[in-house]
Order: structure tokens, then sequence, then C-alpha cells
């Protein structure tokens, strides 16, 4: 059976934790294979198990830190405008990032070693962090390159709107109060959707991801710049992360949190907060 993109979004964070959770396993089993022939080759003495918990425990440690890196970078972003500074600052979170990392690695190896009745041993701390600093510094980079690159084939994969006013050929198109039409652009092509066929919308990062008729198209902008083009009278903010059609609205099913769910025609389901309650019932009255 055939995946189609639209598969994938249904599925994307289940999916990148796999994609990551591959990359690391292959990096680990690299990685060790490099290893074991040097240590053989130089006769330096240290047990197989030894190298494979130095490089197992150093890559762990990354992938828990990953979370935090896309929180930076969700404070940070990497875009036009902001390049410059943000990319400074990335440099400066890099030494956080190897702290945290040498402090977990170190950790892990010595409750391993310590199962086993050794001890573990790091070495000079000044000089021994110095030298995964270096590594640190870039691997933080080399995980950022492979995010930017992973969204830019995935946007170019899922199409990126843009809201417009009148996209008729011959006339502006220039984007108004409350735009009726949604501009996609697709692997070179262009299509229309209409607004009032946005189901719900949640915030992705940088951008606000519209789901319409079961495909999802990313969008820039914010919740809160988004909400304001919208139509009062059709859309509701229900979370902070989330816009709904009221059209779209089948079922609001209350929790014991005191928050509710609201499932949407199609068989989703977003949150609603306690906050936004009254402005939902108000709209759907």
């Amino acid at each position: 059976m055939t995946m189609t993109v639209q598969d994938y979004l249904a599925r994307r964070r289940r999916y990148e934790v796999g994609l990551w959770a591959l990359f690391l396993l292959v990096q680990w089993v690299a990685q060790c294979q490099v290893k074991l022939i040097d240590n053989a080759r130089s006769g330096q003495g240290f047990g197989n198990w030894e190298l494979l918990v130095w490089e197992g425990s150093s890559l762990l440690v990354l992938g828990a830190l990953l979370p935090l890196m896309l929180y930076w970078d969700h404070r940070f972003p990497l875009r036009i405008g902001q390049l410059q500074r943000n990319l400074a600052i990335h440099a400066l979170l890099t030494l956080p990032w190897s702290l945290l990392h040498v402090a977990g690695m170190v950790t892990l190896r010595a409750g391993v070693y310590r199962l086993l009745g050794q001890v573990y041993d790091f070495g000079d701390w000044p000089r021994a962090f110095l030298y995964e600093y270096m590594k640190d510094f870039r691997t933080y980079g080399s995980f950022l390159v492979l995010i930017y690159v992973y969204r830019f084939f995935l946007l170019r994969l899922q199409g990126e709107a843009s809201l417009l006013g009148r996209p008729d050929r011959g006339e502006p198109v220039e984007p108004v109060e409350r735009p009726e039409r949604l501009l996609v652009k697709k692997f070179g092509k262009e299509f229309l959707v209409n607004v009032r066929d946005i189901e719900w919308a949640e915030a992705a990062g940088n951008y606000v991801n519209l789901h319409v008729g079961g495909r999802v198209y990313p969008l820039r902008d914010t919740m809160t710049n988004f909400q304001r083009r919208l139509d009062p009278d059709r859309f509701a903010r229900v979370h902070r992360s989330y816009i709904v059609n009221l059209d779209s609205v089948v079922e609001i099913e209350p929790l014991d949190s005191g928050d509710a769910r609201i499932h949407i025609r199609g068989g989703n389901a977003v949150p609603l907060s306690r906050r936004y309650r009254e402005q939902l019932r108000s709209g759907l009255a």
C-alpha cells in the first residue's frame, strides 16, 4: 500500500520520532564499528562493551535533547530578517547544550560501570569537556541543517498557502481584511482553496497548519494574526493553538479536567480550553 503525503502528515509526529530514532540507531551502529576497528588496530585494550556504552550513552542523551533544540529553534527561527541575530544565539546555546549532553552521558556511563562493579573515569574535565564541546558544536549545527532541509522538502511536498483577496487574472493579488480564498503553491503549480472550506487550524512553529478536506496546507503566520483575518461568525478560537470552523463542529465532549474535546467533521478532534468555552458557545448559538 502506497503512503501519500497526507497519510504521512496525519501521523507526522509519530513518523518523525521514528525517523530520528532510526537515524540515531544507524549512527550508533556506524560509530561503534569504527571504534571497534580502531580499538583492535591500536591495541588500546578497551572492552568492546565499553565502546558500545560510550557511543550509546552519547547518542541517547542527544536524542533526549532534541525537543530542547526544537524549542530553541521555535524561539529563535533561522529566517530572513533574523538570520544573523538568531545564528549568534544558537551558537551561544551550543554551550548549555554541550553541558547537558556531557553531564547526561557521563551519568549514564558511570551508572553502567557501577552496575558492573567498575568505576568510570571521564578524564581531565576541562580538557575532556573542550574536546566534547567541539564535537557537540558540529553536531548541533548538523542537526539544525537536517531539520531545515527536512522542512524544506516537506513544504514542497505539502504545498504552502497564502491568503488572497482577489486571485482572479488581471486583478491585483493583495491581502484583504477578510480573504475568501487561499492560493496554494505546490511543485511549481498554483491552485485555489476557499477559506470557508478550512475545517480547523493549528499552530505549528512559524506556521499555521490549515486542515481542508483531509489535506494540510501550511500558512506562514501566527495564530493571532490569522484569526484577525477570519470571519468571526464562521471561525472561533478554541485553544491557544487551535481555531475551528463552526460549521465543522460535530460534538463537544466534556472532560474530567474541566476542559473539553471538540469532534470535527471527518473524525478529527481538537482540545477546547475553558477560557474559550463561552466564546465557542456564543458562536455556535
